[in-house]
């Protein structure tokens, strides 16, 4: 079978396409998966970049979706035929994460999902949303879960709420779908005013270029009549967070997620204190978590926005893709 294999130190020319032994039968407590799709995030991209390193001949990529080929003794929970995909956490069922770091996340700690079938326990998957095409089904494992974690687990999203995300990747486009769908109203930044553009056909409520208005919190809290948005999805990380703390209002919820600008700086500490804000820091979700999002895809008709789709055999190409930054919404993966 095809895969794509990455050497050591990392960097997009150490990514290499082969062919390798196929996995053979699953066994008990496993299923076979024909991978069919998957989709480019910010943590691949630091992977592949060699910005983290992995182990010499890692197979990349943390999103995968596909169809189960044949189940192991033991499983109940999927047939053959079902279209499913990958989860980030593999050992994360429910309850309390117990993980912090990436040693099980396909991809970083374990091969991940640039080939063409894999066999693996069957908490590594979940079904599909029906009726979602594979490559979109690939785009819920990280970014996807990520924005329905932020929002609907951790920040309890309601009808009403104010949302603010910051800029055009999956995440941020996700998690407007999701605030529309559920009756809340989105404000949005970008440095690109054609971006801003599509995000109000999307439905944001009010928009900012931040390279045209540095000072961008204060006037996302003046659009919301100075009380300040409910929930900020963070991305950015230490050079948007002071930004997104005047954004948002007393008691607010900020979802500290990405670190696009940084992993360390200075946090206004006074500033998130004088506000009674929270900072919750989290990665992905759970399986438990995928399945109720998986759900409520399929209720609310929300469908991905996929900028451009790569043939796995182009993978180094689509990375530089997104390296360039001129993406809006997910980068998909065919294979």
């Amino acid at each position: 079978m095809k895969a794509v294999r990455l050497a050591k130190p990392g960097g997009l020319d150490k990514l290499s396409l082969i062919d390798m032994d196929d996995p053979g039968d699953p066994g008990p407590g496993e299923i076979r998966v024909r991978l069919r799709g998957s989709s480019l995030n910010y943590h691949d991209y630091g992977v592949a970049s060699g910005r983290m390193p992995a182990e010499d001949g890692r197979i990349p990529l943390a999103d995968g979706a596909g169809e189960v080929e044949a189940v192991g003794e033991g499983i109940t929970r999927f047939l053959p035929g079902d279209r499913v995909v990958s989860t980030f956490f593999p050992l994360w069922s429910d309850g309390e994460p117990p993980i912090a770091d990436f040693s099980t996340t396909p991809g970083d700690g374990v091969d991940g999902y640039a080939r063409e079938v894999v066999v693996a326990p069957k908490g590594a998957f979940t079904k599909a949303p029906a009726g979602w095409s594979h490559e979109e089904a690939a785009t819920i494992t990280t970014a996807g879960l990520t924005a329905w974690r932020a929002l609907v687990v951790d920040g309890a999203l309601k009808a009403g709420d104010d949302v603010l995300v910051l800029g055009t990747g999956g995440v941020s486009i996700y998690a407007l779908q999701i605030a529309r769908a559920m009756g809340a109203r989105v404000f949005a930044t970008s440095s690109s005013d054609e971006k801003l553009g599509r995000l109000e056909e999307m439905g944001a409520a009010g928009v900012v270029n931040y390279e045209k208005t540095p000072d961008w919190g204060p006037e996302i809290a003046k659009m919301t009549g100075g009380r300040g948005v409910d929930h900020v999805v963070e991305v950015g990380g230490p050079a948007t967070l002071a930004q997104s703390i005047q954004a948002c209002r007393i008691g607010g919820h900020l979802s500290l997620i990405g670190v696009l600008t940084g992993r360390s700086g200075e946090i206004p500490t006074a500033a998130m204190m004088a506000r009674h804000q929270r900072l919750q820091g989290l990665i992905v979700g759970s399986q438990a978590m995928q399945r109720d999002m998986v759900r409520g895809m399929e209720v609310t008709g929300i469908r991905p926005v996929i900028d451009r789709t790569f043939p796995l055999a182009e993978l180094a190409d689509a990375f530089a893709y997104e390296e360039s930054g001129s993406h809006f919404g997910k980068i998909a993966i065919r294979i």
